[in-house]
């Protein structure tokens, strides 16, 4: 179950020639993709490339009309290694993953496909996930096509440039022999906007007509004396073949004449520096501008004869370049010294070295290129020194922090809570952590597992303190990152080094944090693809003896004392807890159409609500600490007797049940109570509910009528 379908959108992905199409950039991506040949697609789901996953899977049955193989590879090493098909096959061939992690993860086989080099287009979608909508470390993955010899693209960020550069991508992959990255930033995959379709086009060599026609070279094998072959036709052959391309082809482009000074933007920062200078009023809304730009739509190789050809007759011109180091910049001023020009390059210092380029930043960088190099560009409002704007106050210190937290409901948090009570036991132990949800385990209000190396290596991070010692070291792992790679590396790493430590495997059904996609673990029936392989069979099946499930993580006292058996049993050997428990937020898409259907059409239903009760309450907010729900605050009673305020649960509770679960594990009190919410009830309930109504107001009138003649 993904995140969202898109079966409805799928069949946008059917329309022909001239007619048009209107969607997001993931969409424009994958009927790009179809339209061009492609003939395999696969990737590994992250965002802010996930809903390409899901939609390659809704339309699973037009793939395979037009014979294209879907893969929803295991990781996206995985997923690079598939791009073999076209090193001795002209076969187009896509794939997608998030990066950086996602280009670190499938760096080897990167470097492999780029030594031996392609006979068919391959192509790489990467969901370039930098800047404050960031989920991962800041980093860039230039770096990569730079160490690797595969090229760089970077659209402006609009529909119809996105899918000419899907086509370009391919085209320039072929004329070079070469894999090209076609980078997509997080506000690239989710822009919308219309752009004219063509037919989609079945490829010309299907994987199946491949199999009956095998192929093979051992010149493309990446052992010596191939490989240093490889590297001088990168050098010799591929990158002038690319270059050539990108010029012939036009895929960078100019705006703007004339002028003495410009900009060198990449393309994905075009929107930004056009708001920009219209914001300074030296570009209308149309996107004509005073200033010439010239649009990087190829951020790898950089072309110096184009360069420098920009570069002629002007005195200054400033570099956007998004993200550190700056590559860019660094190769710019290269040419230009070696061309002998005078010309003064601006980029960072104007701009800030890190961050994201908003909007603000922007502004202020355009515009104070201006001052230093063209002032009288600048209207007077702007020229004028009391015109400025005032400055941005820090608020760091004044507005907290608002980092990243479990849903409401969420079957994890339970389980940071049996941890917690159990290092209340045993004291504070050695805790590991891992990519997914789990991760927020490692934040306030429960602060357990303080480092994470990469996904699927929670386990493995845990390495160095796996020997023995007073303590049992402590790490856990999701299904998602379980299957990612932790089975083949952190687990067996375990049991071939003897490890004496203890694993919890977060199990919620799905890989939940990438959008909800089906893994080998999960319970739903899916047509494509095997599921319901039991992650405990997997354990038991490398050597695993001791292994506990869990089925029900809301049960605290259970969980903990399990927990503390793992790290208190004479036994030796690696111990695993598999904790499962479905992921709310899918659990909620999936049920809460279904309540709201069944209500609407009059059948009975019955919904659990928590609550606590204000007059038993003590105020003491020690549920709060080991739950952290988001539905579970507090509330400042009106009684002037009790100062401090009491817990109080939201209208957003989805009765999980889990902080009556902790407040019972932890004997903290009784103040937690469950009510059963009735829609169309039956006649009976509806008349017996009414009359414990009654009883109740009685009660309660009773009650402050002795109140009232006590306190006279």
């Amino acid at each position: 179950m993904a995140e969202r379908s898109f079966k409805a959108e799928v069949e946008d992905l059917r329309k022909g020639e001239g007619e048009i199409f209107t969607g997001e950039g993931i969409l424009a991506i994958t009927k790009a993709l179809l339209e061009n040949g492609v003939g395999y697609v696969g990737g590994y789901q992250g965002a802010p490339i996930s809903h390409l996953m899901d939609v390659l899977a809704d339309a699973q049955d037009l793939l395979g009309e037009l014979g294209v193989r879907f893969e929803a590879n295991a990781n996206e090493a995985a997923a690079a290694a598939m791009l073999a098909a076209s090193v001795h096959y002209p076969i187009r061939g896509a794939v997608t993953f998030k990066g950086p992690v996602g280009v670190n993860v499938a760096s080897d086989a990167l470097a492999n496909l780029a030594s031996s080099g392609v006979t068919g287009g391959a192509l790489i979608v990467l969901g370039e996930d930098y800047g404050e909508g960031s989920s991962i470390m800041q980093e860039r993955s230039h770096a990569f096509a730079m160490k690797s010899q595969f090229w760089l693209l970077d659209p402006r960020p609009n529909l119809p440039s996105i899918v000419k550069a899907v086509g370009d991508g391919f085209a320039l992959s072929e004329a070079s022999n070469s894999p090209v990255m076609l980078t997509m930033r997080i506000r690239s995959c989710h822009v919308t906007g219309s752009f004219a379709t063509r037919d989609n086009v079945a490829p010309p060599l299907s994987v199946r007509d491949a199999l009956s026609n095998p192929r093979s070279d051992f010149a493309r094998v990446v052992l010596p004396p191939m490989s240093y072959v490889h590297e001088q036709d990168k050098v010799k052959n591929r990158w002038p073949a690319a270059e050539k391309f990108i010029q012939d082809n036009r895929l960078n482009e100019m705006f703007g004449t004339g002028g003495r000074i410009g900009i060198v933007c990449q393309g994905g920062m075009y929107n930004g520096v056009i708001r920009a200078l219209q914001r300074l009023g030296l570009a209308d809304i149309y996107g004509e501008t005073q200033i010439p730009i010239y649009c990087l739509n190829v951020t790898y190789p950089l072309i110096a004869a184009e360069f420098l050809c920009f570069a002629e007759g002007k005195e200054s011109i400033l570099v956007v370049e998004e993200g550190q180091p700056e590559f860019i910049e660094q190769a710019l001023s290269t040419y230009l010294y070696r061309a002998g020009a005078s010309v003064k390059l601006y980029g960072k210092g104007v701009f800030p070295m890190a961050g994201e380029y908003t909007g603000a930043v922007m502004l202020d960088a355009v515009e104070g290129f201006l001052r230093a190099a063209a002032p009288e560009m600048l209207p007077a409002a702007v020229r004028a020194p009391n015109q400025d704007r005032p400055a941005i106050p820090d608020l760091t210190k004044a507005v907290p922090i608002r980092p990243p937290g479990f849903c409401t409901g969420c079957p994890e948090r339970p389980i940071f809570a049996a941890m917690k009570l159990v290092q209340q036991d045993l004291g504070k132990h050695q805790i590991s952590a891992d990519i997914g949800c789990h991760l927020f385990g490692s934040l306030p209000p429960f602060e357990i597992g303080g480092a994470t190396m990469g996904y699927g290596l929670g386990p493995a991070g845990n390495g160095a303190f796996d020997g023995g010692g007073e303590k049992r070291p402590i790490s856990i792992i999701g299904d998602g990152g379980f299957w990612h790679s932790g089975l083949s590396s952190s687990m067996t790493n375990m049991v071939f080094n003897k490890s004496d430590g203890v694993v919890m495997v977060v199990d919620n059904y799905y890989s939940a944090a990438t959008g909800g996609q089906d893994v080998m673990s999960s319970r739903a029936d899916n047509a494509t693809k095997a599921t319901n392989h039991p992650i405990s069979q997997a354990m038991k099946g490398i050597g695993i003896n001791w292994v506990r499930q869990v089925d029900r993580t809301y049960d605290v006292p259970q969980l903990r004392k399990i927990l503390h058996e793992a790290l208190t049993t004479k036994e030796e050997g690696p111990k695993v807890i598999i904790a499962s428990s479905e992921c709310m937020l899918n659990k909620q898409r999936r049920e809460k159409p279904l309540r709201a259907a069944a209500i609407k059409e009059g059948r009975r239903v019955e919904a659990p609500r928590f609550g606590v009760d204000e007059a038993i309450c003590t105020g003491d907010h020690a549920c709060i600490r080991l739950s952290g729900c988001p539905s579970l605050s507090l509330k400042r009673l009106d009684d002037p007797l009790r100062d401090d305020p009491v817990a109080s649960i939201d209208q957003s509770c989805v009765g999980c049940g889990n902080c009556g679960e902790v407040a019972d594990a932890a004997v903290l009190c009784p103040s937690f109570y469950r009510a059963d919410v009735v829609h169309n009830p039956g006649r009976f309930e509806a008349w017996w509910a009414e009359k414990r109504a009654q009883a109740i107001a009685w009660l309660v009138a009773r009650r402050a009528a002795k109140r009232l003649e006590f306190s006279a």
